[in-house]
């Protein structure tokens, strides 16, 4: 009977601590939050939405004077081309770039939590590395040094990687490209994906060979 009695106990002790490390939302629950800190961070910034047939149509630009954002409906990134670059669209093949960024979460409140940063005159001199590779049907990327590298491994975020498609990124500083973009965890780091929560970057890109 005792047996059975601290049996007992030690599977009630198991169920009280898995409950305490979990809240019980869903999935879905989760994901609904981050929608909503989406949608509460638009409406704080003034932030005008585009479809994606408007952003073609003015030629794979955003009007910066109006905070305009492109929304990709079937991935749910939020993209805003601040300068396309002044270089060529990315080839077919390999290429090397140096990446300068401001990471943020996004908060259930619409606010921003700084995360990382390795943009220019921080205490991070050197960008991040990154080799980008472009087939005839998508993109993929790692990291080779750098911040991202270090927090959350080798492997690009997708909503990194879905602004070449549209950026001319060339060698000289004054030909990088700039982006801000917000990127649901689907399409984050392996944390946001792990945590289900958004974030935003500001990032220039640039060519370095």
């Amino acid at each position: 009977m005792k047996k059975v009695t601290l049996s007992f106990i030690m599977v009630l002790l198991g169920v009280i601590t898995f409950q305490s490390c979990n809240n019980g939302k869903t999935y879905a629950e989760y994901k609904k939050e981050e929608r909503e800190a989406i949608r509460k961070f638009i409406e704080v910034n003034n932030i005008k939405v585009i479809d994606k047939d408007e952003f073609l149509a003015n030629d794979t630009t955003t009007d910066v004077s109006q905070n305009e954002y492109v929304l990709f409906s079937d991935n749910g990134v939020y993209m805003q081309i601040i300068d396309r670059g002044k270089g060529s669209l990315m080839a077919i093949g390999r290429h090397e770039l140096l990446a300068r960024y401001w990471e943020y979460k996004i908060t259930e409140t619409g606010e921003l939590d700084t995360l990382s940063t390795n943009a220019m005159g921080t205490l991070f001199p050197y960008p991040d590395e990154l080799i980008v590779t472009r087939d005839s049907t998508s993109f993929s990327g790692s990291f080779s040094t750098g911040e991202m590298s270090s927090m959350y491994g080798a492997s690009v975020p997708g909503g990194w990687l879905l602004p070449f498609k549209y950026l001319k990124t060339g060698r000289a500083t004054s030909a990088r490209a700039k982006i801000r973009i917000i990127v649901p965890h689907s399409e984050g780091t392996s944390t946001a994906s792990s945590y289900i929560y958004p974030t935003f970057y500001e990032i220039t890109y640039q060519l370095s060979r």
